[in-house]
């Protein structure tokens, strides 16, 4: 609820702080006092635009903050402020802060962190609801009829919206795997022939690599050959250095125990040939490494060329192709397999829509239970209210399917004829504004709505009647306050400005070219001299203060 506003400088006001409490609140004051201005100010926090002629005159800017509490925090609320990243503790007061300059521009602020005027709008609709006499939001908008019914009536929408989101799955499961099936089957063919052409080649992983070396070594073959075969028959030879070291080594052998150093050139020797022997074994390994085969080397191209040029058929890496493979035939067994597995995804989308329809029906009978209840609800309302006239009606219609939703399948609305034999019409049709506030203040209390707004505001809901009708306004006030925990009432009624638990006097007053306006709250003789002055007008005489009296110890 609204606990606190503080205004500067906005258009006569110049510094007012008020303190707002539980149950109903009621603002009076003569016509021109700028009753509005608050209005306007409060509008300012709840996202309306910032125009310039607010600023008061001769001033650079203008302000309006509002502090709000609450008993429990409204989810809008706290999705909004989760958003937008809006550090904020439950439990304690959110401060909405708007300022405007006089020379155009605003900011917003909540909790003293920036944000737009547009989140400002988003948590409107939890904090305040007003209804004025040309105001086109709340009860008179038929967007949120539906959802004023389905509070009323109690409807799981739980289960409905559990039930549309499993349908809407197995109707998307059964839309992909249809484009699926009918993109595989427009493909089918080509498909068939790569992996035919895939089957054929059989990649593996790593073949590249490998082919890649072979044919290097085969092309070194090439190149090195005629080398290769003066170095064989140099050491395959009858002349051959390893036999001759041999030879001299089994000849030092028998000599080697004569003298020191005939044993240490012995010891030479036997690594000079062991040496060797390794050398002509890596001579022999080359050579079979680096054999020049013209058949091996045309091969290895051969293989290497086609993987590499499949590869790029298909873009991608020539290790990427033995995967390809296994995804062609993967995508074949799809297609054989497709029309079975539709089969089961159509049954599993045709159950999930009946059981959709099933909760959706049943929404819909409690919303027709609700709606004629409600009915009979408001038709008791109105005539208290002077509007014995008018009938009311909640109409429900039936969606196409292409409509159907989260919600359901019904469309609901609130519907008015304020004249015997008139037809129904939407509440915006309305013509008098006085009939729109009381009908909204019929259906509210008929409502008993508990998830609205933390504060709710009626501008002159008692404009153009008196006596009875507005003691019936007042008492309907005051029972919606009690019941909704906060309301706030602009009003030129005594009858409903007696039922007030505080009453604040909105003044004007001028010095020399300044004029200013004043809220202040009454204190018990306050308020009788204010009420006193509603019944009587500029001369307040004693019988006005004695009927003052009568109305405040009646409430």
């Amino acid at each position: 609820m609204l606990t606190r506003l503080s205004i500067r400088n906005i258009v006569l006001i110049e510094a007012l702080d008020l303190d707002f409490a539980r149950g109903l609140g009621v603002l009076t004051g003569e016509t021109g006092a700028g009753k509005s201005i608050l209005l306007d100010a409060l509008g300012l926090v709840l996202g309306d635009r910032a125009e310039v002629r607010l600023v008061r005159s001769g001033e650079a800017k203008a302000s309006v903050t509002a502090s709000f509490e609450f008993d429990s925090v409204p989810p809008l609320v706290a999705e909004a402020l989760e958003d937008a990243d809006i550090e904020w503790e439950p439990g304690e007061p959110l401060l909405v802060r708007r300022q405007v300059k006089a020379d155009g521009g605003s900011k917003a602020f909540v909790n003293d962190q920036p944000v737009s005027a547009a989140l400002l709008r988003s948590l409107a609709p939890a904090l305040v609801e007003l209804h004025g006499q040309h105001d086109d939001r709340g009860f008179v908008n038929p967007r949120g009829h539906l959802a004023l019914l389905d509070r009323y009536a109690g409807t799981n929408l739980d289960a409905l919206r559990g039930a549309y989101e499993a349908w809407a799955k197995a109707e998307a499961r059964l839309s992909e795997a249809r484009r699926d099936v009918e993109q595989a089957k427009a493909d089918e063919e080509l498909l068939r022939a790569h992996l035919t052409e895939l089957e054929t080649l059989a990649p593996q992983v790593g073949e590249e690599e490998a082919l890649a070396a072979q044919r290097i070594d085969l092309q070194k073959g090439e190149k090195l050959s005629g080398d290769l075969e003066e170095l064989r028959h140099i050491w395959e030879g009858s002349d051959a250095p390893l036999a001759a070291l041999r030879v001299a080594a089994r000849k030092l052998d028998r000599i080697a125990g004569e003298h020191e150093l005939l044993a240490e050139a012995l010891a030479a020797l036997d690594r000079a040939v062991i040496e060797a022997g390794e050398a002509e074994e890596k001579l022999e390994a080359a050579g079979h490494a680096l054999v020049h085969d013209p058949q091996a080397l045309d091969a290895a191209e051969t293989r290497l060329f086609e993987l590499r040029a499949l590869a790029r058929k298909h873009r991608c890496e020539v290790d990427a192709l033995p995967d390809l493979m296994v995804e062609m035939r993967a995508r074949l067994d799809a297609i054989e397999g497709g029309e079975a597995h539709l089969g089961e995804l159509e049954a599993a989308a045709l159950k999930a829509r009946e059981a959709y329809q099933t909760a959706a029906a049943k929404a819909s009978a409690t919303r027709a239970k609700a709606a004629r209840r409600l009915d009979k609800a408001v038709a008791a309302e109105l005539a208290p209210l002077k509007l014995d006239a008018a009938r009311f009606r909640t109409a429900l219609d039936t969606l196409p399917e292409g409509r159907w939703g989260a919600l359901g399948q019904d469309a609901a609305e609130f519907l008015i004829a304020t004249n015997p034999g008139a037809p129904f019409a939407p509440l915006t049709k309305i013509a008098s504004g006085g009939e729109l506030s009381r009908f909204i203040l019929a259906l509210k209390v008929a409502l008993a709505e508990k998830d609205g707004a933390g504060t709710i505001i009626f501008d002159e809901i008692d404009r153009g009647v008196g006596g009875a009708v507005a003691s019936a306004i007042g008492e309907r006030l005051a029972r919606l306050a009690s019941e909704e925990g906060q309301l706030l009432a602009v009003t030129h009624s005594p009858q409903v400005a007696a039922r007030g638990g505080l009453h604040y006097l909105i003044a004007k007053s001028s010095s020399g070219t300044v004029t200013k306006t004043s809220v202040v709250e009454l204190d018990p003789p306050g308020r009788q001299e204010e009420i006193a002055r509603m019944l009587s007008g500029a001369e307040i005489t004693s019988e006005a203060r004695a009927q003052a009296d009568r109305l405040l110890e009646g409430v």
